[in-house]
């Protein structure tokens, strides 16, 4: 999330990085707004089966998967590191700020959580940001270490995930599968394959229904949600914290390399990433898209490759920052709000796919979904900025402030002019 702090100490380069990463995020959660949950991994579990809907799904494997909430995680660390930075220069507290603010972030996080959407991030972060602050003096070298070493962890645990599928698998074909065997069996399948049509049918009439009933089930099927999520996958979002300190120190994320080193680093990264990718992608669809197949393609050869997309991206953003005239302002002014605009895509996707709004869930295609994306970045990119022309910081991010140094921030900007940030 961004750190509502004064136009004149903002930082393009990270700015437009993040307005992309809350841009980009909701390519892949519209699938959880609108679809049943297998379908967010697997494009045949749910929908329509034209070519332009596969298409689409390994497109955004290729791009976008994990890659948008990893480039938010990167971001994410280099904020933190920043805010330690200034408190420390002006004398305050830096464990005393950074620990208002991740307590509050978790209050957020899990209002968003049960009171809105189940796909919620932040409280996530804020359990995650408890760690983080111990790694803030590092050098960079010690930071990539720490991350390849919990990357390493990561990958050994989706690794241990698809041998327990394949055994299970192996167990049910055999007939020695014992009760727990199958529940185990059923539970992977309708998160990573594809799930009978009783079980879609229930998701989708939960969905459609009224909010106190879908209150009540999210707040059931996620009371754990998230203890499970930082055990599970808390050391990959650390890893990428880390690494965003490292880029953060580099000056990659600051904006100081020069265009020819970020051209570079765009396409090692990419040359690395894609062709790793675009194997996931063949592995998947070579298996059927079954439930061993997604969950090595989006777990076990994913993870080991993703920091080198997202090194790819930050860098192809950063020259966007630099060079991108009109559309990196919009697209910066966006990634300043991006706490308001990640929680305000929240509210406008449930109103469209719930039972208590609109009622689509279930009723788009894929493609059809992304018409919606594209509606709703077109929202980001046009009231960002002029917001920020008349206020200093978006409405959640002046909240967030506010609370975590236990003061009314001033919201108004006396001026009315939308200072731009600095490189």
């Amino acid at each position: 999330m961004s750190e509502a702090v004064p136009q004149a100490d903002r930082i393009a380069t990270l700015d437009v990085i993040r307005g992309v990463a809350v841009m980009g995020i909701l390519v892949m959660n519209i699938i959880a707004f609108a679809m049943p949950d297998a379908a967010y991994g697997n494009p045949a579990a749910y929908g329509s089966h034209a070519w332009i809907d596969y298409a689409l799904y390994n497109f955004n494997y290729l791009f976008f998967d994990g890659k948008m909430r990893g480039l938010f995680s990167f971001l994410f660390g280099a904020s933190a590191l920043l805010v330690i930075e200034r408190a420390t220069a002006k004398g305050e507290s830096p464990a005393r700020i950074h620990y208002a603010r991740m307590f509050w972030l978790l209050i957020f996080g899990l209002a968003h959580l049960y009171l809105i959407w189940w796909g919620d991030i932040l409280q996530h972060y804020a359990l995650i940001g408890l760690i983080l602050f111990f790694f803030r003096n590092l050098r960079i070298r010690r930071l990539v270490q720490v991350a390849v070493a919990l990357l390493i962890v990561q990958t050994a645990m989706f690794g241990l995930l698809a041998a327990n599928i394949q055994r299970v698998e192996t167990q049910i074909e055999s007939g020695k599968a014992s009760k727990d065997d199958r529940a185990q069996f059923q539970s992977l399948r309708d998160f990573f394959g594809k799930p009978p049509a009783d079980v879609i049918a229930k998701n989708i009439a939960l969905h459609r229904g009224d909010y106190p009933t879908i209150l009540r089930e999210r707040v059931k099927s996620n009371a754990f949600a998230p203890i499970g999520t930082f055990f599970f996958v808390g050391w990959e979002t650390l890893a990428y914290m880390l690494l965003g300190m490292a880029m953060l120190k580099s000056g990659l994320l600051r904006g100081d390399w020069s265009d020819a080193r970020y051209r570079r680093w765009l396409i090692i990264g990419a040359a690395i990433a894609l062709p790793a990718y675009g194997f996931g992608a063949w592995l998947m669809a070579s298996r059927g898209y079954d439930t061993l197949g997604v969950a090595l393609g989006i777990g076990l050869v994913s993870v080991p490759f993703r920091p080198f997309a997202i090194l790819a991206w930050a860098s192809g953003l950063a020259l966007l920052a630099r060079h991108g005239g009109g559309l990196a302002a919009r697209i910066g002014a966006a990634g300043q709000m991006a706490f308001s605009n990640y929680l305000a895509t929240s509210l406008i996707c449930t109103s469209l796919f719930y039972g208590y709004g609109l009622g689509l869930y279930g009723r788009l295609s894929r493609a059809e979904c992304y018409l919606v994306v594209l509606a709703i970045w077109g929202l980001m990119l046009l009231w960002s900025a002029p917001w920020l022309a008349r206020f200093r910081y978006g409405p959640m991010e002046w909240l967030w402030r506010s609370l975590a140094r236990g003061r009314i921030e001033r919201l108004s900007r006396p001026s009315g002019k939308f200072a731009t940030a600095t490189q």
